[in-house]
């Protein structure tokens, strides 16, 4: 049996049109900055990041993955890419003998060094400097109990 629509009403619809709004025009600011400041692009950023805040720059490919929520087969091709730039390095796991842990090189920190603060700067001009302490508590809130519910599994 087929559960009859629920349609949004003009309120909900304008907060959901918005939010899609920001969906999709942030990462694309974002994007932008991070090729122009460190010629990498928003998943070459995201890739960095879960290294440099890993212990000695190091994470097993399968730890990595799950920290940037990608599929193996994603995470091992964009892996290449970076590789062939010298942004990363694998070595073979020495507990696991299938396993591969993934390195930030020194070029791949020196990239990520250097497009961070314009991308730093660009999240505050965009999301954090024009909201209130409390408008910055609320988006929080918001955006973690909607991570909360994706995270959770298929409804």
């Amino acid at each position: 049996m087929e559960e009859e629509t629920n349609w949004l009403t003009a309120s909900e619809q304008r907060a959901w049109r918005a939010f899609v709004g920001v969906h999709q025009k942030l990462p694309r600011a974002l994007a932008h900055k991070l090729q122009v400041a460190g010629n990498l692009s928003s998943a070459d950023y995201l890739v960095l990041m879960a290294l440099t805040d890993a212990p000695h720059g190091r994470r097993h490919f399968q730890e990595l993955a799950q920290a940037v929520d990608w599929e193996r087969s994603r995470m091992s091709h964009h892996l290449s890419r970076m590789n062939k730039r010298g942004l990363v390095t694998r070595e073979d796991c020495p507990k696991d003998a299938r396993g591969v842990h993934v390195m930030v090189t020194p070029a791949g920190r020196a990239a990520v060094e250097e497009a961070a603060p314009g991308h730093v700067a660009t999240v505050r001009r965009l999301v954090i400097d024009p909201l209130s302490p409390e408008e910055l508590d609320m988006l929080t809130r918001l955006c973690e109990g909607i991570l909360g519910r994706l995270e959770a599994g298929p409804p």
